[in-house]
């Protein structure tokens, strides 16, 4: 599609230069975060790493647009980069061209430049992309530059970035003048669902468009959020390349493209509950679908008034029958002493931890709760969940039920109170 026919004055998603409009979320300003706090640590050094795409270049470009004029910062590529050309690269970014061609002179010329610098009280700040791709002699100059001082504090600030985890090169006895230095050791998170959408309707307006909605609509920005997990630089590409092949708008989700996906530098135990898409439940009756939600709250209340955040109205549920709550990445479901029982999978319970694919039974209606990442029943243990989610929870649901106001509801919300009371969560 031609951006003119999309209301587009240029393009929302260029994958080279500047973009139109830099988009903050929650990962992107605890990196700007860690950035200024090297900057500002009398020993800061630190690791910024992420995939591919992920960012990184338009972070450090929009960190260093925001230093004032006179800092001496130097962005310098690491790619295959010798002691020689590291060292050439860095006075050139500096503001200096060198014709010295012995290491050991260059060498000697950038430690008199970087001393210099932080006697006067303005330490510079080096950042190093692609660390991980530095010859070994470079890797051995930049630890000698890493070891200057100026009375107790370090003469150069340093960052070093890289699109896989820098752990391993940094546990090498020889990178200790680094490693003892690093302040923190940072590893970018996509951006999460409604950061997303959030992103790509914000480039949209930049470049032109009254209403994003009408291009890519809540559903396709969903669909391109799970096909780019949300890394920004991938997103631009599938975004670019859906409003490329589509002939109408909105955008289909049929034209988002799904390619391999990287994965994150950091240990893949330290999953975050950022990280996991929030649970599905999809509402049917006689196999028909009638209404799908997503969890994105901490509790989520399943009954026949209107005030639960499931409503279905049928003389076989009662007011309030039941009540799922999130704590971390588990999912507890409770009835709320119900007249005709809830029931997971045909059998009846008063409390359960959910998994994957269960069913939910209230009344003549089902609920499929949708989470692939819950797989285990034992992931909580009972008085600590109780003691720090149900009851708080409970509470909540007490100021609900008064707020509607019938003469009923105290007397039932005490019931409700002590017989959960009585019977707190257990692993079924």
């Amino acid at each position: 599609m031609e951006l003119g026919a999309a209301g587009l004055l240029q393009q929302p998603f260029p994958t080279h230069g500047k973009p139109l409009e830099i988009i903050s979320y929650g990962a992107a300003e605890a990196a700007l975060e860690v950035l200024r706090n090297t900057c500002d640590n009398p020993t800061g050094l630190s690791l910024l790493q992420g995939p591919s795409l992920s960012g990184k270049s338009t972070l450090i470009r929009t960190f260093v647009d925001s230093l004032h004029g006179d800092s001496a910062v130097a962005v310098v590529d690491g790619t295959g980069l010798n002691t020689t050309n590291l060292l050439i690269s860095v006075m050139h970014h500096f503001g200096y061209d060198v014709e010295l061609s012995s290491a050991n002179e260059l060498l000697g010329l950038v430690r008199v430049f970087v001393l210099q610098q932080a006697a006067s009280g303005e330490p510079p700040l080096l950042i190093i992309e692609n660390t991980h791709d530095l010859n070994p002699s470079a890797l051995r100059a930049l630890c000698e530059l890493a070891a200057l001082r100026v009375q107790t504090c370090r003469a150069l600030k340093l960052v070093l970035v890289s699109d896989r985890s820098l752990a391993t090169m940094m546990a090498v006895p020889a990178m200790e003048p680094m490693s003892k230095r690093i302040l923190h050791d940072f590893h970018l998170r996509p951006m999460t669902r409604n950061e997303t959408q959030d992103f790509l309707h914000s480039k949209l307006r930049a470049a032109g468009a009254n209403n994003p909605k009408l291009i890519f609509p809540d559903e396709v920005c969903g669909e391109l959020w799970k096909a780019s997990a949300g890394w920004p630089g991938i997103t631009d590409r599938i975004a670019l390349l859906a409003l490329a092949r589509a002939r109408k708008l909105p955008v289909a989700v049929n034209e988002i493209e799904h390619p391999t996906l990287p994965s994150g530098t950091w240990d893949k135990n330290d999953v975050r509950q950022d990280d996991i898409e929030p649970p599905q439940l999809i509402v049917s009756i006689d196999g028909k679908g009638i209404s799908k939600l997503t969890m994105g709250k901490s509790r989520c209340l399943v009954g026949r008034s209107e005030h639960n955040d499931i409503s279905i109205e049928s003389r076989f549920i009662s007011r309030h029958h039941a009540m799922l709550v999130r704590h971390g990445a588990s999912t507890f479901l409770m009835d709320l002493n119900s007249t005709n029982g809830t029931f997971v999978n045909s059998k009846r319970i008063s409390n359960y931890v959910l998994i994957h694919d269960d069913v939910i039974t209230v009344g003549h209606h089902r609920i499929r709760f949708s989470d692939p990442h819950a797989t285990s029943r034992v992931q909580l243990s009972g008085d600590q969940f109780a003691d720090t989610v149900i009851m708080k929870t409970l509470e909540d649901m007490r100021n609900l039920l008064a707020q509607e106001n019938t003469s009923v509801m105290p007397v039932a919300t005490d019931d409700l109170m002590a017989a959960a009371s009585e019977n707190l969560p257990t692993l079924q």
